[in-house]
């Protein structure tokens, strides 16, 4: 016969009540595209403001058209090559870019339909970029280092057919629709204007309501971000969401507890519940914005991965979780809540790094604050 302490029934009876297997439900569900796949590629910042662009041309006009991500990438990456060139190959030349890219993207290059642009070729089932940053980097390099003997005495024409045959080459004009476009004319189409979006962030090196240079890896074209305080940024967020504006979102992934697998992104405030954090409630830490700060200037957070925040649900107790589209597909067994991660709010407040929205998502007071 086996007995039971009374102790230990207590425990169980108390781990059963405050034990809590996550049920969500919708919130605020924004239209937006199906779920895509980056495949073996960094370009998640084109797949995430892609898909952010897709609902905001739904937003606008009511029209669902599905944007070639990698003609983006394609434009960009050749103003990666003309950066790294100009400087002497002394700056950071990888697949990485933030949404503030493909908004100089297609202010510069427009856009194009998925239709327009082929860019998985042959047997090929999924993008594949591994060779591509390293071949374009061989060109730049041989013709910084001006070698005389150099098969690369013009690095544009020779970098051209490598991003042509690996990624795509640029249509001068489509059909869509039964319409002639050119990629100019396409994003007027659109009716996307490039000039309404903007990137916010939240540090305290520098001041608020001000814009500045953020100085991250991946930020090669010094884009500016407006800086406001961190509940602020917050309330930005669910504000914008429950005006029906989506919001693209550079975010930190690197912790344990974000997982694809479950779709959770929490905060347990006891290290302890890391590992039960991805399918139980748990208690979550009080984010503050000197907290922010020092996790950011030691390296614990970094400028990970970008992503579309489309929604929001809430728990069985009420919390709320930012609905967060990710661009690792939605069919694999390594990927849950349909390729969505539920993103906890104090996980926001420590992780992310920047959002970017359209201005009008923002409210009289905070346009007042930013000078708009």
């Amino acid at each position: 016969m086996i007995r039971i302490s009374l102790n230990v029934l207590l425990y169980l009876f108390t781990w059963s009540i405050l034990a809590q297997e996550y049920e969500f439900t919708s919130h605020i569900d924004l239209n937006t595209s199906e779920v895509k796949s980056q495949g073996q590629t960094g370009t998640c910042w084109s797949f995430s403001t892609a898909s952010f662009l897709e609902s905001e041309i739904y937003r606008i006009t009511g029209k669902q058209i599905d944007l070639a991500e990698m003609y983006i990438v394609r434009n960009t990456y050749d103003k990666k090559a003309w950066n790294y060139v100009m400087r002497q190959g002394k700056t950071q030349l990888s697949e990485g870019g933030l949404a503030h890219d493909v908004i100089n993207a297609i202010a510069s290059d427009g856009l194009v339909p998925q239709s327009a642009f082929t860019d998985i070729f042959g047997n090929e089932k999924v993008y594949n970029h591994n060779t591509v940053i390293p071949a374009v980097k061989k060109v730049l390099d041989a013709y910084i280092k001006n070698d005389t003997d150099s098969d690369y005495p013009n690095w544009q024409t020779s970098i051209t057919p490598i991003l042509n045959n690996q990624i795509g080459t640029k249509p001068a004009e489509f059909q869509y629709k039964n319409q002639t476009f050119t990629p100019e004319s396409f994003i007027a189409y659109t009716k996307i204007n490039p000039k309404k979006y903007m990137s916010i962030t939240s540090f305290t090196h520098e001041k608020y309501y001000d814009k500045f240079v953020l100085n991250i890896p991946d930020n090669f074209s010094n884009g500016s971000f407006y800086n406001v305080p961190l509940d602020e940024l917050v309330s930005i967020v669910n504000s914008a969401l429950e005006n029906g504006y989506s919001i693209a979102l550079d975010v930190d992934v690197s912790e344990k507890t974000f997982t694809a697998e479950h779709g959770i992104a929490v905060m347990p405030n006891d290290k302890t519940e890391n590992n039960k954090s991805n399918t139980e409630i748990v208690t979550e830490k009080n984010i503050t914005a000197k907290f922010r700060q020092s996790e950011f200037e030691n390296y614990n957070t970094t400028d990970d991965h970008l992503m579309h925040i489309t929604g929001l649900v809430k728990d069985q107790k009420g919390n709320l979780y930012f609905k967060v589209k990710n661009s690792w597909g939605s069919t694999s067994a390594r990927v849950g809540n349909n390729g969505y991660i539920y993103m906890s709010i104090p996980y926001f407040k420590l992780k992310a790094i920047s959002i970017l929205l359209h201005q009008d998502a923002l409210n009289s007071i905070m346009k007042n604050k930013l000078n708009l």
